[in-house]
């Protein structure tokens, strides 16, 4: 059975089957007042074509109606900017849709295994467009003050292309 994974700090998702990588597709996510549910989940539903802002396809994995689908909006993808759902390429979401059965397992984090690193260590995050140290300090369960003190900011001012450490 194919599984998939999504990663909210880097926005790809990565879809696996017989415990091998399958493919690596960037993702739009819920924007900070709408945030992507992160947990365990399973595909509990699919529909071809459902259209309009949904795109191609369609696969609900929430009985709150998120779900994984494509856009009509595609310049979006990478960016924090859904009601909570996950925005995929039409094309990409047509593999991962070909791929998966009602059932498949959806599993959401701020973060993933990174090298040597865990949920549990630090990590180095790429700062994107828009974001915030508000809404980073979400995205990785930590405070604001913190992210702060391990990367010696004076101020909340933060640019896109900055890394910062993440603990």
């Amino acid at each position: 059975m194919y599984k998939i994974k999504i990663e909210l700090s880097s926005r790809y998702l990565f879809l696996s089957g017989d415990n091998k990588s399958v493919g690596k597709y960037p993702v739009a996510i819920g924007k900070p007042s709408t945030p992507t549910p992160t947990g365990n989940f399973k595909v509990l539903n699919k529909i071809m074509k459902p259209g309009g802002a949904l795109g191609t396809r369609w696969l609900q994995f929430t009985t709150s109606q998120h779900g994984i689908h494509g856009t009509n909006k595609p310049w979006l993808i990478g960016q924090a900017v859904s009601h909570g759902c996950v925005r995929m390429y039409n094309q990409d979401v047509e593999i991962v849709y070909n791929k998966v059965v009602v059932g498949s397992p959806v599993i959401i984090k701020h973060n993933f295994q990174i090298g040597n690193y865990t949920d549990n260590h630090p990590v180095i995050y790429t700062v994107k467009r828009g974001d915030s140290l508000w809404s980073i300090s979400l995205r990785f369960n930590t405070s604001i003050a913190k992210i702060k003190k391990l990367n010696n900011l004076k101020s909340t001012i933060i640019y896109p292309g900055q890394k910062l450490i993440i603990s």
